[in-house]
């Protein structure tokens, strides 16, 4: 098969996915980062490979899935010399694999902004957390002690918890004739770093599932979203960019003002958080937030149109219509195809291209027409 053809069954083969859906899944992810080889030579949190940084270390390190295809991209020649010389096949990776390993990295909380334990000690007792939530024992019979916290290990289940807390929270406090605590999302990010680096909790598993059939959500009806959003597409639109925990922090702060312009902020039942912040949250936050005009720039100037504006290169017609991309998708794609457009752009004299910034994000949206 030619490399013209490769690619374009890569493009359509990831437009046909966004069009059925959007599926992540870090369980499958990490399956992937196993029989990739990934782990030979990186490892997570002190498992795997030494040859390359452990991927687990730094906590919080504020990619976002653009930025992350980006660093994949600066990395990739040295990633393949290392592979060739240690004897690596690389395996097959398509846009639903690297949605995955996003999946992956997300439960390794790759994506979140970067937080202080100190801090986070600190505003976990002076905003009354640690009055009912002890660490390992319980100190409010109501309350779950920290190593207890499914919302440590996945960010889906903080956001629900954050919601479905509120109310109690709220009692607590209008018991003790004190005012609910206000959160900010660095007082968030701080306490989950602390929280999730003590000897209880630290060996906690990561996890991250998302699943988004559509955006007719009934969800959203019933939990009166729809009384001032109005549509899915509006809210996805409104926090198109922000992380779970930002989410988390919005809906703990929301409920006053729900109750104030009349709309339900009861507790969701099981499942149902997962499904309403699927919907508006997911594939906003994976694809890219960049610039088109910005990205027609970085196309120019990485000298992608030498090959991807010329018919005899060989390389497919960029951009061009029909072709869906996202951090994932570029990911796929350099994966698969990465190696032949190295050499091809060694014979032509061309430099391998790297981003910075939000260069990638901006050269997504223009490849997007958006």
């Amino acid at each position: 098969m030619s490399t013209t053809r490769a690619l374009l069954l890569s493009l359509a083969s990831a437009c046909a996915a966004c069009a059925a859906g959007f599926t992540a899944d870090s369980v499958r992810g990490e399956r992937l980062f196993q029989s990739l080889a990934c782990i030979q030579c990186h490892s997570v949190g002190g498992a795997g490979g030494t040859t390359a940084p452990d991927l687990g270390r730094i906590m919080d390190r504020g990619f976002t899935p653009a930025s992350l295809a980006a660093t994949m991209w600066n990395h990739a020649p040295t990633m393949w010399a290392s592979m060739r010389q240690h004897q690596i096949a690389a395996g097959e990776l398509d846009t639903q694999g690297a949605q995955d390993l996003m999946a992956f990295f997300y439960s390794a909380r790759f994506f979140e902004q970067p937080g202080d334990a100190g801090r986070g000690k600190r505003a976990f007792k002076s905003l009354g957390c640690a009055g009912c939530h002890g660490l390992t024992q319980a100190v409010n019979p109501k309350a779950k002690p920290v190593n207890q916290w499914q919302a440590l290990a996945d960010p889906l289940a903080l956001v629900d918890a954050m919601w479905n807390h509120r109310a109690e929270m709220q009692a607590e406090s209008a018991a003790k004739r004190a005012a609910p605590p206000q959160l900010n999302v660095q007082d968030l990010t701080d306490m989950l770093v602390y929280l999730r680096n003590l000897p209880e909790t630290r060996a906690k598993t990561g996890l991250f599932h998302i699943e988004v059939a559509g955006t007719d959500q009934p969800v959203f009806q019933s939990a009166g979203c729809a009384k001032c959003h109005q549509t899915v597409e509006a809210l996805a639109d409104r926090v198109k960019g922000k992380t779970l925990t930002e989410i988390a922090v919005d809906m703990w702060n929301h409920g006053p003002r729900m109750a104030a312009a009349g709309a339900s902020a009861a507790p969701l039942a099981p499942g149902e958080m997962q499904a309403l912040v699927s919907s508006f949250w997911a594939v906003k936050f994976f694809e890219a937030a960049g610039r088109p005009a910005a990205g027609s720039r970085v196309f120019a100037g990485k000298n992608c149109a030498t090959c991807h504006n010329d018919a005899s290169s060989g390389a497919p017609h960029l951009p061009g219509a029909g072709h869906e991309f996202s951090g994932a998708a570029m990911v796929s794609v350099l994966w698969k195809h990465g190696p032949d457009m190295l050499d091809r752009m060694k014979t032509k004299g061309i430099a391998w291209p790297r981003f910075e910034g939000a260069q990638m994000a901006d050269l997504i949206a223009y490849l997007n027409g958006k």
